[in-house]
């Protein structure tokens, strides 16, 4: 079971959160226009990631606001935690110094 830090409401259990999906997808400019090839590809095509993968969730049993959280999807430790306003934290490289 995860624990999960809310930015705003402070750590919690997994359950307390609802998860959707990778985070950082930019929503197409003018959806009208794609065909349903490009449809699908925005709806369904997600990367699958081996290590750092940047989600989305939402505090559903809380403040009900989303957030992004950086885990590893190795460990299924979570590397970071923020807000939908903050740019996406920069990680250590492995073996480097900490």
């Amino acid at each position: 079971m995860l624990l999960i830090t809310c930015p705003w409401c402070g750590p919690r259990d997994e359950t307390e959160y609802h998860y959707g999906g990778q985070a950082h997808l930019p929503y197409p400019h003018a959806p009208a226009d794609l065909d349903d090839r490009q449809w699908a590809e925005y709806v369904f095509y997600r990367d699958n990631t081996k290590g750092p993968f940047a989600e989305r969730w939402m505090h559903s049993t809380g403040c009900r606001r989303w957030f992004n959280v950086l885990r590893d999807t190795v460990t299924n430790d979570v590397l970071a935690v923020y807000r939908l306003d903050e740019p996406r934290p920069e990680l250590p490289q492995a073996g480097g110094n900490r």
